[in-house]
């Protein structure tokens, strides 16, 4: 069996382990052997990509190859050993900037190893010479698109820049713009390639994935993250076009199709467009009701949250990203076992886009250990809130937004929320009185059967345990 063969079917072998790995992914209880199936794949990959390199490169690149393969995975686990659950959403938006640049530079060095020498100082048979100019072109328009956009997003997710959303004059007929110029450009570059086109698509597409993160709210960031996975997923299968590399092209399509579809469910639990979220996103006018005055709020202490608790038949938890930020999923997944172990039904219902990323606050909840049958989600737990006795809303805002179903003015009018004010009393644990992330007013916090308990999050959740 020859180095080629013998790589090529090592590159099944990881593809099979990838498409494993994601439906391991899919459940909690597999989701553990899931990272190992995937991890075993990458490793089977890039051994056969060394191995394979190694025939056909000098030693001294392969020396350059095998350090940078070492500084890459030195620095990948000291940033996933430091990195907190808070972080990951940014540090995935990062992780996928480096997809996207590394997609454009393959892209460039794939015009510079054919059309920049010629059609007859090329490997590239005549007839597949425009089918590469395209592979080329596309590939740096996706790879541009999904770099400068990451940035953006790690920029917002991370409080580095503004959560609210670019509003420049006209920004739909820019985009609109920016996309049928690709379109005339890239017909240009097949016909006749050049640098100067190169060039002038690099820059439309960097220009075009700032301003198309940069024009989105803060509240449809977990769309945008997955967004963006589908982007440099497609920008590796772009690549493994470029590289003839059959093991990216399907990584990359498997990448881009998952992500294309959670953001149709992200979208979906929304109750938005794709489209929509695209050209604006939450935040994209005035919030509407900002001005309006709900009365006054009632607060709680974690004594009397204590009291109320232990004679509650059923509790349910409503996590958000305050959670998080907090790290109080170790004292809240403590409480759950103290209010269980007295025989309180407790559960927790989980919206699809609280925090900043899918599946956040499950993640945060398996690393507390809490356990996962009482981890529901939004359709499975709705309708039981109004037989239960409390609703402990920690750190959740805009998931749990009562104007969404009620306010037809309001920017997140028709998104599905869990509806806690349906609950006999709801404690809203929150630092303050202020918007959530969307910027959106929620009259949840004055209703007359919510209370607030105010501060950090962890210490009122030790403060309730101590008084219980």
């Amino acid at each position: 069996m020859t180095a080629s063969t013998a790589a090529q079917a090592a590159y099944i072998v990881a593809a099979l382990l990838f498409i494993v790995s994601l439906a391991g992914l899919s459940k909690h209880e597999t989701s553990r052997t899931g990272v190992v199936y995937g991890i075993t794949g990458m490793t089977i990959a890039l051994v056969a990509t060394v191995v394979l390199a190694s025939r056909s490169i000098a030693a001294g690149g392969l020396a350059l190859l095998l350090v940078a393969m070492a500084i890459g995975a030195t620095i990948g686990l000291w940033r996933a050993r430091r990195v907190e659950m808070t972080g990951m959403p940014e540090l995935i938006a990062m992780l996928h900037s480096f997809v996207g640049l590394a997609a454009v530079l393959v892209g460039w060095d794939g015009y510079y190893d054919v059309e920049a020498k010629g059609a007859a100082q090329t490997a590239v048979a005549s007839d597949l010479l425009r089918i590469h100019h395209a592979e080329v072109f596309i590939g740096v328009f996706i790879g541009a698109v999904t770099f400068t956009g990451s940035i953006v997003a790690y920029g917002k997710l991370s409080a580095r820049i503004k959560s609210a959303p670019l509003m420049l004059p006209g920004k739909n007929v820019l985009n609109v713009g920016a996309l049928l110029a690709f379109v005339g450009l890239t017909a240009a570059f097949v016909a006749h390639p050049s640098l100067g086109l190169l060039i002038a698509v690099t820059a439309l597409a960097l220009a075009l994935g700032w301003h198309l993160v940069a024009s989105i709210g803060g509240g449809d960031m977990p769309v945008v993250v997955s967004m963006l996975n589908s982007y440099s997923g497609w920008a590796a299968a772009a690549s493994g076009f470029l590289l003839d590399n059959n093991l990216l092209i399907v990584t990359g399509a498997l990448v881009g199709s998952s992500g294309a579809y959670l953001s149709y469910i992200m979208c979906q639990a929304m109750n938005r467009s794709f489209l929509s979220v695209i050209a604006g996103g939450f935040g994209a006018v005035a919030p509407a009701g900002s001005e309006t005055d709900y009365g006054e709020h009632h607060e709680i202490t974690a004594p009397e949250a204590a009291k109320l608790l232990s004679t509650a038949s059923s509790v349910i938890i409503t996590p958000g990203y305050g959670m998080a930020v907090a790290q109080a999923q170790f004292p809240v997944a403590e409480l759950t076992a103290r209010l269980r172990e007295r025989g309180v039904q407790v559960r927790f219902g989980i919206h699809p886009v609280a925090g900043r990323l899918p599946g956040h606050m499950n993640v945060l909840l398996a690393e507390a250990r809490v356990p996962y049958d009482i981890v529901l989600e939004m359709d499975e737990i709705n309708d039981d809130f109004a037989s239960t006795t409390v609703v402990l809303v920690i750190g959740a805002n805009d998931t749990v937004n009562p104007a969404a179903l009620e306010d037809p003015g309001s920017p997140i009018a028709g998104m599905p929320v869990l509806r806690v004010w349906e609950a006999e009393h709801v404690i809203v644990f929150k630092r303050s009185m202020a918007a959530g992330y969307a910027g959106v007013q929620n009259p949840l916090f004055y209703r007359d059967n919510t209370q607030m308990l105010f501060g950090d999050a962890k210490e009122r959740v030790q403060d309730i345990l101590h008084a219980l």
